[in-house]
C-alpha cells in the first residue's frame, strides 16, 4: 500500500469515528457528511491496495513465465 493509502486510511478511520461520536450527540448532519468522507477515505485506501496487490501478482506472473522460458531454453 502505498503512502496516499495508508493515509487515506488513517483519515478515513479517524473521520468514521467522529461520525460515531457525533452520532451519539444526536448530531445527524455533522454525521452524514463525516460518515461519508470516512467511507470515500476507506474507499480510496480499498483501491490502493488492490491496484498494489494486483501490480504484484502481475510482476508473479512475469518471473514465473521468464523462469518457464530460462528453463526451456536450457533443456533445448
Amino acid at each position: 500500500m502505498s503512502g496516499l493509502g495508508k493515509w487515506s486510511l488513517g483519515i478515513g478511520l479517524g473521520l468514521l469515528a467522529v461520525a460515531v461520536v457525533c452520532r451519539a450527540l444526536d448530531q445527524i448532519p455533522a454525521t452524514v457528511i463525516v460518515g461519508i468522507f470516512g467511507l470515500i477515505g476507506i474507499g480510496m485506501a480499498g483501491y490502493d491496495a488492490l491496484y498494489y496487490w494486483l501490480e504484484r501478482v502481475q510482476l508473479r506472473r512475469r518471473a514465473a513465465r521468464a523462469q518457464r522460458d530460462a528453463e526451456g531454453r536450457r533443456a533445448s
